[in-house]
């Protein structure tokens, strides 16, 4: 199932990271304004067009495609974004309220590459250390890219394909995703790394139910 939107228009990635100091007229002093996402929902308040799929918010950009697999029920499987030869799959997973776990995260990723005959190379990015990698498919050597964001109590894993695995200034629209990106946890307390919920929007969960009963009907 694809969602096309063409409208115009540090490893550890803590608060302090992500914000610059903003003067508060009021009070003479200075307050954190954060400048990039990936978001927890409690830090936003904007009017920017997002497509709800539960724990994930992903910003509307221009000529991005969001690629969903979902099961019959509306689960989302996988989300890819895909913008030309470019693509930025995206997890989301509980983690601890006092520390992030993307530094370990990141060793096991290496590990299980190391161990598949790839290559795995840690690189200091922009979202922090990050794993560039390089594996054989059956279409031949592929170049992958792994950064990870820590937030309060999520993790969110974004694996990069095609020329940006190796150029990451040529993310372009799919940077200002992962930028705008927000996360909605909610409150119920689950295993640290279990994957957060995604799910269909409800008005399109119900346009695949019907096309699914419309399938059936049809091959009776």
């Amino acid at each position: 199932m694809i969602f096309s939107r063409k409208r115009a228009g540090a490893g550890r990635h803590t608060r302090d990271e992500r914000s610059t100091e903003v003067l508060d007229e009021g009070t003479g002093g200075s307050t954190p304004a954060l400048v990039r996402g990936p978001y927890d929902i409690s830090e936003v308040d904007d009017e920017v067009q997002r497509l709800d799929l539960g724990s994930l918010h992903i910003p509307a950009v221009a000529e991005v495609e969001v690629r969903v697999q979902a099961d019959p029920q509306g689960v989302v499987q996988q989300v890819v974004l895909v913008h030309g030869d470019n693509a930025l799959q995206l997890g989301v997973f509980a983690a601890p309220r006092s520390e992030g776990i993307w530094d370990e995260v990141r060793e096991e990723i290496r590990q299980s590459l190391l161990r598949d005959g790839a290559t795995a190379e840690e690189v200091d990015g922009e979202y922090g250390p990050e794993l560039h990698a390089r594996v054989t498919t059956p279409d031949g050597p592929t170049h992958l890219r792994f950064v990870g964001v820590d937030g309060p109590r999520w993790m969110v894993r974004g694996v990069f394909q095609g020329p940006v695995a190796i150029d990451p200034a040529s993310a372009g629209p799919l940077a200002e995703c992962l930028d705008g990106l927000v996360v909605d946890r909610g409150q119920e307390a689950k295993p640290v790394r279990e994957p957060l919920p995604l799910r269909l929007p409800r008005e399109v969960a119900d346009q695949a139910e019907e096309a699914s009963a419309a399938s059936e009907s049809r091959q009776v």
